[in-house]
């Protein structure tokens, strides 16, 4: 640990308060996110505590308002608050779990690709190739619909969110792979890579143990950035309605569903929701850029 604290990083991460302040934000909507059932003032989703009497309610801030709902609630009644913490940790959920997924085969692909070469790596690169002319958005629909025709509907909403992770991962993992491809095309060739070999080391071996802690640095930027691509690509899904259910709503099935009574004059159904999403998004963004920046030894 003290390690860390003496390190470049560690300097470069404390003498930027864009970094610290992204950061804080981050750290502070995933632990009300995770812990939503402790921070939420009201569980949005149990049906027996709903009163339609309460629906439609301003934010606390409105002379109609209530401090019991302090961000408003929807037609329904349930409290915009909670809405938006449950929300948000279904959101984080499916973009952690889907960069996680696209992170693992792009490294498996890349490392292949780089280490074996010849016709695996033309395969390889081929395949990502051709994904590249597709925009990630299409890629997950196609998955998408597919399994919405092989999959009953009540089977479908059940496996929702493993689909949708499956969905996005595999429409972006052709950055990890390309990254990694080109790490491994420089490291197989140096000294460290060569002894292995000599000693016996089989290829496998030398890819996992030797190879891929060399490689993790620009993974690692990727994958902070891709967080927040996998969340709003989730969110625009969802938002088109080919997303989650509204039994398990991310943020983006809170902004479709509040969409429909934006010209009503309930804007808090729609806008928190989405003002959630972009400080969630930028704040990782951000964090991305200084990791891009702190682990680029060119900018040192």
């Amino acid at each position: 640990m003290k390690r860390f604290f003496e390190s470049d990083l560690f300097y470069s991460f404390r003498k930027s308060p864009v970094t610290i302040l992204a950061f804080l934000v981050t750290i502070l909507i995933i632990v009300t996110a995770t812990f939503a059932n402790i921070f939420a003032p009201h569980n949005p989703f149990d049906l027996a505590s709903l009163d339609l009497m309460n629906g439609s309610m301003p934010p606390a801030w409105y002379p109609d308002g209530s401090k019991e709902f302090l961000l408003g609630t929807d037609n329904q009644g349930r409290d915009v608050l909670s809405a938006i913490l449950y929300g948000t940790r279904i959101s984080l959920l499916v973009g952690a779990a889907s960069v996680l997924f696209s992170m693992v085969i792009g490294i498996f692909l890349g490392l292949l690709s780089g280490y074996l070469g010849g016709t695996v790596d033309n395969i390889i690169m081929r395949c990502a190739e051709v994904q590249l002319t597709f925009p990630a958005i299409l890629v997950a629909l196609l998955v998408d619909g597919i399994f919405r025709g092989i999959l009953p509907r009540d089977a479908h909403d059940n496996l929702a969110i493993y689909v949708m992770v499956f969905s996005i991962g595999l429409s972006s993992w052709v950055q990890f792979a390309r990254t990694v491809r080109s790490s491994t095309l420089v490291e197989k060739s140096k000294e460290y890579v060569q002894a292995a070999r000599v000693i016996g080391r089989t290829p496998i071996f030398i890819m996992i143990r030797h190879i891929l802690p060399n490689v993790m640095s620009p993974v690692l930027v990727i994958a902070t950035i891709n967080l927040g691509l996998a969340i709003i690509t989730e969110a625009t899904l969802s938002f088109l309605g080919v997303g989650l259910p509204p039994t398990e709503p991310s943020l983006g099935t809170l902004i479709r569903v509040g969409n429909e009574f934006l010209l009503s004059g309930e804007w808090w159904v729609s806008i928190l929701p989405g003002v959630a999403l972009a400080a969630l998004v930028l704040s990782v963004n951000l964090l991305g850029d200084w990791l891009r920046d702190a682990l680029n030894p060119k900018l040192r």
